[in-house]
């Protein structure tokens, strides 16, 4: 079919190809498949048998037409290798079950590093490129909290929010995964290199772009609805009105995700976009436990017998967790004695004992009573 007459030797050597033809796209893709039962049976068709089939426009037949597929493979083999890059399609077992069944999903995924094992239990967290300190420090500490608490963090390691989620959840020792729009050999921004070496070493950097595509603007609002498809739900923390970051909500939405902003300064332009979100129904967000109330909740490890381990969940608990179970262990407290006892704002309590709740290691007694169970 090319003009090399190329034919792929393995499906996934055809998706590859098929991935990088410019303007073929995932549907298109996904729709010829479709017809003909494998991307490899694209490749044994005459131009003449694909133009009738498909009705590409002109210049997408063309491109496809004459795509140097075999010298494509060769070179993206070769820097699979060199960045220590591996493919996952909509056939492995690996690709992200919450992808499946986005509108366009992607039909090649390059990532490097491995998925956190509750990706399904994630949370995204997004915002502006030029955050103020209250935006960074918020963006930060919500994710240090989540993961705290065992939920992984997506975003897309921008400038500004982004890069400050994916930091709180790495101070935690939590799993974020790391979007791109560009491809997996290429760090962008170039200041937040020490960020994707790291994110890769305790998560996954993922992309759909093949190896050595640039940072070019068109890509990034694609790769959002990647960014919303696999997590729980979006966090939107300072968005001005016309913020990518937007479209990642509206993804989340379109995908039936749950959506929650943090409201900020009513004289700022960043606070557009969340304040419009809030306008539209997007939850409130003033603590973690208010984002928690809303996701499904983390399964509990099962052990021998089909009984839900106590060890485990305890060996995993984060710092405020930990402190709260020793006091507890003294013996019930009040809300306002843990208050006292721990030096933390209720605003920290409340999620904290929230996870221990659903962790079914701590239970809530009237009057706002905490004991161990």
């Amino acid at each position: 079919m090319t003009s090399s007459t190329f034919s792929p030797k393995t499906e996934r050597e055809a998706l590859l190809i098929l991935n990088a033809v410019p303007g073929l796209g995932n549907r298109r893709t996904f729709d010829l498949i479709q017809h003909l039962g494998s991307a490899r049976k694209i490749f044994e068709l005459s131009s003449e048998d694909l133009a009738k089939l498909c009705g590409l426009p002109e210049t997408v037949f063309l491109n496809l037409h004459h795509f140097p597929a075999e010298e494509f493979l060769k070179k993206e083999e070769e820097l699979l290798k060199e960045h220590g890059v591996r493919v996952l399609t909509f056939l492995d077992t690996e690709y992200p079950e919450g992808l499946k069944h986005i509108v366009d999903a992607p039909v090649v995924l390059y990532v490097a590093g491995v998925f956190p094992e509750d990706l399904e239990y994630s949370l995204a967290i997004v915002g502006s490129r030029n955050a103020s300190l209250y935006g960074l420090e918020t963006a930060e500490r919500f994710a240090c909290e989540l993961a705290e608490l065992g939920r992984p963090i997506i975003s897309g390691l921008a400038r500004g929010i982004d890069a400050a989620a994916h930091r709180g959840c790495l101070k935690a020792g939590g799993q974020t995964v790391a979007v791109l729009g560009n491809g997996l050999d290429v760090v962008y921004p170039p200041e937040n290199r020490k960020l994707f070496e790291a994110i890769r070493h305790k998560g996954a950097i993922v992309s759909e772009f093949p190896l050595g595509t640039e940072p070019f603007p068109y890509n990034f609002p694609r790769r959002n609805r990647i960014v919303s498809g696999l997590a729980a739900g979006v966090l939107v923390v300072e968005a001005n009105l016309k913020s990518g970051a937007l479209i990642t909500a509206e993804f989340a939405l379109e995908q039936g995700k749950d959506v929650f902003a943090v409201p900020g300064r009513i004289d700022s332009p960043q606070s557009g976009g969340p304040h419009n979100l809030i306008r539209q129904g997007a939850k409130l967000v003033l603590s973690v436990g208010d984002i928690l109330e809303e996701l499904p909740i983390l399964p509990l490890p099962v052990g021998e017998g089909g009984y839900a381990k106590r060890s485990e969940p305890l060996l995993e608990l984060g710092v405020q967790e930990a402190r709260l179970m020793e006091i507890l262990r003294e013996g019930e407290r009040s809300l306002d004695e843990l208050e006292m006892s721990t030096g933390l704002s209720v605003s920290l309590l409340m999620p904290t004992l929230l996870s221990l709740q659903i962790r079914r290691l701590v239970r809530e007694k009237l009057g706002k009573v905490y004991e161990v169970i």
